[in-house]
């Protein structure tokens, strides 16, 4: 247990923050997952268009240290990849 008053404040500060980050990460799996159903839906047009709104919420995400820069451009790289070979 937290002894010091700042070591008490940091602690309620880390669960708050916690939570705020863990809200951020379930953002981008429902983004992530959105792309993926329009993608097994066969629906070329449509999944390209929740891309690009996916695509902002990885970088955002990415930008804020929630989730590493190279694994938004993973993720990324391999749903652009996805949609691509909706076409062939």
């Amino acid at each position: 247990m937290a002894n010091s008053a700042q070591a008490r404040k940091r602690a309620r500060q880390a669960v708050k923050q916690r939570a705020h980050n863990a809200s951020l990460r379930s953002t981008l799996r429902t983004a992530i997952k959105r792309v993926q159903k329009a993608i097994v839906a066969g629906d070329k047009t449509a999944a390209q268009s929740i891309y690009q709104e996916s695509v902002s919420v990885l970088d955002r995400i990415a930008d804020k240290k929630i989730i590493h820069k190279n694994k938004a451009s993973r993720h990324k790289s391999r749903l652009s990849a996805q949609i691509k070979a909706l076409a062939a």
